[in-house]
């Protein structure tokens, strides 16, 4: 894209702005527009940067000074600066509008889990799905680069989890406010163990109430009260000393067009025994977090946790040990419903948010002050950002069989899903 279009792009972003009454489509058109010339941009800025890498010893200092950000910054334009050399039918895509700066992220930071020959092949594959990147989303592009390293590698895991246990790191420090901070990156073996041990604490110490001075927001509550939890932990006067075992559900996918359903039996207490179905496909195991562990990794993870067969089919959980229907006896969802919909879903109930399962709230489609039910059928999880538009700007959910979602927003607007698509976490 020459400048004669980046001032088009600008005149046309300006003009729009100024318009009293821009329709949807001038709207659309000027974020398109604005994406296009932040994509030059980006270009630009990548090749200035590598430009004055060339002329200073200190070129992270030299790009924030310039640029007046932080050193920070600085070292990620030059990741940018170095992807775009090595990837050039993208470098060419990202100054001509038609890819964005995360699509180049997405390239740098999956090359960065390679080594060696491995992450050459990578780039030079990234350079063959340029067309990918064109005509999609961050997210679909990443997933599909993530594909391809996988494929490049030939190991079991374990390697990449050594360089993960190698790469763990933990900072302190204090900032100008006189707060003491911590920035952790641990393996994902040990991500799973402390985040049990958080979500126990958390669930324990604070479900019916809260600390003096809890924040109201409900993204920074969560961040506080995690705080509390680990502060209550390294004081040994925790609640959940005793818990924070990793639980692992595994899920038993039945098949969708077996005609002849599930089969029942009666236990001693004269209940429905949950189906078993006649037919299953292979299991899937949701570990707790978005992780991958080596198989060589697992003997010990599952030594130290518990873990939960549940048996789904189109939406339906055909079994699930504990109890899944609480009516009014409480307004939170127990162990054994957060289990059951940890199989059904490895992220935010609404389609297309990829916030994982376990930073989600339970939801109750009718809401718990209207008379819902503290019951499975009436469960969702949903992350904050999107239970506050449910709570608080008029978006309506309501759940069909199979858990066929229907989305109402303000506008009119009406979203309907099937059965929740569940990929393996």
């Amino acid at each position: 894209m020459d400048v004669t279009a980046v001032i088009g792009r600008v005149e046309e972003v300006a003009a729009t702005r100024a318009a009293a009454h821009a329709d949807r489509a001038a709207l659309e058109s000027g974020l398109r527009s604005i994406a296009g010339v932040r994509a030059w941009l980006t270009s630009a800025e990548a090749d200035l940067a590598a430009r004055l890498a060339a002329c200073t010893s200190f070129p992270e200092e030299a790009i924030a000074q310039a640029g007046r950000g932080s050193q920070g910054d600085a070292s990620r334009v030059l990741e940018r600066s170095c992807t775009l050399g090595a990837v050039p039918a993208l470098a060419d895509a990202l100054n001509s509008g038609s890819v964005t700066a995360g699509h180049v992220d997405a390239v740098t930071k999956v090359a960065k889990g390679l080594e060696g020959d491995a992450r050459t092949r990578l780039l030079a594959r990234a350079d063959r799905l340029v067309s990918i990147a064109r005509h999609g989303s961050v997210t679909e592009f990443r997933r599909r680069l993530e594909n391809e390293a996988k494929s490049l590698q030939a190991d079991d895991g374990t390697a990449r989890f050594q360089r993960q246990q190698r790469a763990a790191r933990l900072r302190r420090w204090t900032d100008a406010d006189g707060m003491w901070c911590l920035s952790g990156r641990f393996d994902p073996l040990t991500g799973v163990r402390l985040n049990a041990r958080l979500t126990a604490e958390i669930e324990a110490a604070f479900a019916e109430s809260v600390p003096e001075g809890c924040p109201t927001d409900p993204q920074v509550k969560n961040e506080f009260l995690a705080a509390c939890a680990l502060a209550r932990i390294i004081d040994d006067g925790g609640v959940a000393q005793r818990a924070g075992r990793p639980e692992f559900v595994v899920v038993i996918e039945a098949d969708g067009d077996d005609p002849g359903g599930a089969e029942e039996s009666t236990d001693s207490d004269g209940d429905a025994a949950h189906a078993a179905p006649r037919r299953q496909r292979h299991p899937r195991t949701d570990w707790g977090l978005p992780v991958e562990i080596p198989w060589s990794v697992l003997v010990e993870l599952f030594g130290d946790g518990d873990a939960y067969p549940v048996i789904v089919r189109n939406g339906v959980v055909l079994y699930a040990a504990g109890e899944l229907n609480l009516g009014r006896t409480t307004r939170l969802a127990n162990r054994a419903q957060r289990r059951a919909l940890r199989a059904l879903y490895a992220t935010c109930g609404i389609p297309g948010c990829e916030t994982h399962f376990d930073r989600c709230k339970i939801h109750h489609v009718l809401w718990w002050r209207h008379g819902g039910r503290t019951d499975l059928e009436n469960l969702l999880p949903l992350c904050v950002h999107h239970h506050t538009l449910v709570h608080n700007a008029g978006w309506i959910i309501t759940l069909g069989f199979g858990r066929m979602l229907t989305l109402r927003l303000p506008d009119g607007t009406v979203h309907n899903t099937g059965p929740p698509g569940r990929r393996a976490a």
